[in-house]
């Protein structure tokens, strides 16, 4: 998922490089498999022009943003999907620079850094899903698969990872194998809504901040159910309003469409609606919490998962100046600026939801399909 988290990430960097000091630390260096172990922090391009060419990031933008736009007030889910690939053709490299290789949030814990949080709360929706040595699990919507390679290290599970976009899927194999686990993790292109695998053929399965893309939630869960094994647990944290959320009150309307908009998001699910959907394509939903409040089932939690976005307008500021100046230059392709103003924006509704305790990120729901 997850999105616009790299910018308060970046106050830093960013400003190092528009003072002029050094671009290069900023780049990294090519590995043997011609791909970069971490993505230009510019290079909206996809790592060298392969997810979108230089020269069409503009127009990508434009797309995505009328789509979006658009598809709140008709609302028009149909080409969710082809906009969701351009939204991480956008997106991906940047991900990747400022956040890491795990799109997703995850709760803090005292003492631990966000890197070693995101692995517990990786670690607990493996265990969460069964997951055992030798067993064949499932990532729904894995992206350039940060959480499959830590469930892979610690479960020792074989993790096969789905994703709708092609760019990640050449960034994940590029990790995997030099992770030294593309034998045990591989990753396929494709519609999770319309997965090319055969019925009951994975042991567990989950997902990760991931299927609040789908247009119907109930058809990822469909096919969740159809590709896994009578038994076998499915395991996700969900994107859904609370029971905070008030659909007559204007101001949470508007943090929740910012958010969808932000996000390649069609539409926000209530947490009820997710649950609902589990038992209407067949699942046994064995429990649900949000892992975002107090206390959490599996550890203690410290702090809000909000907080590692905060920004300020400051920082906004000298961000926004920087990126503005790299277009000018043409060290970052025309649209740079218009998808940056988009991650802050989205950036301000994250910490808005999570604050008015209206949004969560992290509603766990823990499944299983029967045995007959």
């Amino acid at each position: 998922m997850t999105i616009s988290e790299f910018v308060s990430e970046n106050a830093v960097p960013l400003t190092i490089a528009a003072a002029g000091v050094s671009l290069a630390g900023v780049y990294a260096l090519r590995s043997r498999d011609g791909m970069r172990s971490v993505p230009r922090a510019t290079d909206l391009g996809g790592g060298g022009g392969k997810a979108i060419k230089e020269g069409e990031v503009e127009g990508h933008w434009n797309a995505y943003d009328n789509y979006f736009t658009q598809a709140v007030q008709s609302g028009d889910k149909t080409k969710a999907p082809t906009f969701v690939n351009t939204f991480y053709n956008l997106v991906t490299d940047i991900y990747e620079w400022g956040w890491g290789q795990s799109f997703h949030f995850s709760p803090p814990v005292k003492a631990k850094s966000h890197k070693a949080a995101e692995e517990m709360h990786e670690h607990y929706i493996s265990d969460c899903a069964g997951l055992k040595k030798g067993m064949k699990a499932l990532d729904i919507g894995c992206g350039v698969g940060g959480p499959m390679r830590v469930i892979a290290r610690h479960s020792g599970a074989n993790v096969t990872g789905i994703t709708i976009n092609d760019y990640q899927v050449q960034r994940c194999r590029s990790h995997n194998k030099r992770a030294g686990l593309d034998k045990q993790c591989e990753v396929v292109q494709g519609n999770f809504l319309e997965m090319p695998f055969e019925d009951n053929s994975f042991d567990g399965c989950y997902a990760v901040e991931a299927t609040c893309h789908a247009p119907a939630i109930k058809e990822v869960y469909k096919e969740a159910y159809r590709v896994l094994k009578p038994g076998g647990y499915f395991a996700t944290y969900e994107w859904v309003t609370t029971p905070m959320f008030d659909k007559n009150n204007k101001r949470h309307v508007e943090i929740i469409e910012g958010i969808n908009h932000g996000n390649a998001l069609p539409d926000m699910r209530t947490y009820t609606e997710v649950e609902e959907a589990a038992k209407e394509v067949g699942f046994k939903v064995l429990r649900t919490a949000d892992l975002a409040l107090k206390p959490h089932p599996g550890y203690t939690t410290h702090g809000n998962w909000y907080d590692r976005i905060k920004i300020g307008k400051a920082e906004y500021n000298r961000n926004d100046v920087v990126v503005r100046i790299l277009q000018f230059l043409g060290v970052a392709p025309k649209g740079t600026k218009e998808v940056h103003r988009m991650l802050v924006d989205v950036t301000y509704d994250l910490s808005a939801g999570g604050e008015t305790g209206i949004f969560t990120p992290m509603h766990l729901v823990v499944c299983q399909k029967p045995l007959k």
